[in-house]
């Protein structure tokens, strides 16, 4: 599995995750999507193949299956963007790649899913 980090994450996030083997991009890291709304985040995340994480739950959870390619949904409270949360979200991140990745999961498999961290 890939993961879009929304902008929301710092690029640090990104950056822990692909030095554990993962496939993750944020979208400070894209400068043509910085700023963009969360429908072309997920339309970006779609045509990339990579399942967008965001806690803006209210404004993805609207999207239809067919317009993004998955999504994990963060509860803000129990994985705070903070110093001390942010490793925690590290760590969260990586063992659901790591279990999706065993699995051996296809895009076409995930595509559409929502998941709860």
């Amino acid at each position: 599995m890939r993961l879009l980090l929304d902008e929301m994450y710092p690029r640090r996030l990104a950056e822990q995750l692909r030095a554990q083997g993962h496939d993750v991009v944020a979208v400070v890291e894209i400068p043509e999507l910085v700023g963009s709304s969360d429908l072309q985040v997920a339309r970006r995340g779609q045509q990339d193949g990579r399942v967008v994480v965001t806690e803006n739950v209210a404004d993805y959870a609207r999207l239809g299956p067919d317009e993004h390619a998955g999504l994990v949904l963060v509860n803000a409270r129990r994985w705070p963007r903070t110093t001390g949360g942010l490793p925690r979200l590290v760590q969260a991140l990586g063992a659901l790649l790591a279990a999706r990745n065993a699995s051996a999961e296809t895009e076409r498999e995930i595509a559409g899913a929502v998941e709860w961290l």
